[in-house]
């Protein structure tokens, strides 16, 4: 297939997904757990109504759900969760198929449309997506150091041959490696499935290379800066998928609103102080030997989300290895959000 015409085609499938325009702001929903280590839904319902009036676009489960720690029927769950609440609230939805080799990717996707034909009754497959609210899956290259460049195109390749539409997913901190953007312009050439790609690696080589994108929505996953990324400002994003979306989504939003509107001042003051507390929140949870920061700095913050200033006085949340985290990490937090005047005046679980 030529690059125009995967092109055209991937533009084609963009514009039938979100006939409203794609949203620019994604967030990677928080898995929550009860105190017996069961997901915890009926908070995952509430946390998710206050981050809807500003975003449409999720990731479930993604790498701050812990999409790399669930097992199968965990993953399943929560996979139903956000299909359900999609189709209740309206929103568009990247499953994520977070595994670190392709057979276990392949049987992760197989019970996932097995769900989605159950959830929806329809047996075709891009229908049967569609119905559910399901805009692509999300997936990573295989993990290992050596990879070769070819053996990531294969295993990709193997994996987008399916027909179904595809986000690709640069996160080196996990697969220990990344995709070349010469390797992803071979990829987006041959696959109009491919439409859209999530870098949260902090190096960006494929959005700030000069290698055909093909029409590919390219969003940054990384935390920080964040005005200067998005391509109204002159960066190399269409748009976020972040993790502080799960706790200041309306900041973001205001940001990215900011820019459109050619606001740069105001968008870079936004993202000052959002860098600025996301930056030491993330400080606190590094020594940290459970989950991955992005997760832990979320919800270290998402707890005052829930709890307002009282938040010092509430046990940590729980994680998925079954600890919570620890009450320093929750009462420093508390400390950089009230000097940042980034408290929430009252907790949404209150």
């Amino acid at each position: 297939m030529s690059t125009t015409t995967s092109a055209k085609l991937r533009g084609a499938s963009l514009r039938g997904f979100f006939p409203d325009g794609i949203p620019r702001l994604w967030c990677p929903l928080l898995t929550h757990y009860r105190d017996d280590g069961s997901i915890d839904f009926d908070r995952m319902s509430v946390h998710l109504s206050q981050v809807t009036p500003w975003v449409n676009g999720y990731l479930i489960p993604g790498s701050t759900g812990d999409g790399w720690e669930l097992d199968e029927a965990e993953t399943l769950a929560v996979t139903e969760f956000a299909v359900r609440q999609a189709r209740e609230r309206g929103l568009s939805l990247l499953v994520g198929v977070l595994r670190t080799e392709t057979d276990r990717v392949k049987k992760t996707m197989e019970g996932m449309l097995l769900l989605l034909e159950r959830l929806t009754g329809i047996a075709d497959g891009r229908q049967r997506l569609s119905a559910a609210r399901v805009c692509a899956f999300a997936l990573c290259p295989p993990k290992g150091a050596t990879r070769t460049q070819n053996e990531i195109y294969a295993n990709l390749s193997e994996l987008m041959e399916r027909g179904l539409p595809m986000a690709l997913y640069q996160l080196p901190q996990v697969t220990e490696n990344e995709v070349a953007p010469e390797t992803f312009e071979t990829l987006a050439a041959k696959y109009s499935n491919l439409i859209f790609f999530k870098d949260s690696s902090g190096h960006d080589r494929i959005a700030a290379s000069s290698v055909d994108k093909g029409g590919v929505y390219l969003v940054r996953g990384a935390e920080g800066e964040y005005a200067r990324w998005l391509k109204d400002a002159g960066g190399a994003y269409d748009g976020f998928l972040l993790s502080s979306a799960n706790y200041f989504p309306a900041e973001l939003k205001k940001l990215i609103e900011s820019v459109e509107k050619g606001d740069i001042d105001r968008a870079q003051e936004i993202a000052g102080r959002l860098t600025a507390v996301v930056r030491q929140v993330f400080e606190l949870v590094q020594p940290l030997p459970h989950g991955n920061h992005f997760t832990n700095a979320a919800k270290a913050i998402d707890h005052y989300c829930a709890f307002g200033p009282l938040g010092h006085s509430k046990e940590g949340p729980m994680l998925h290895a079954g600890v919570r985290l620890p009450q320093r990490v929750i009462t420093d937090t508390g400390a950089i959000l009230g000097r940042s005047q980034m408290m929430p005046h009252k907790g949404y679980l209150e």
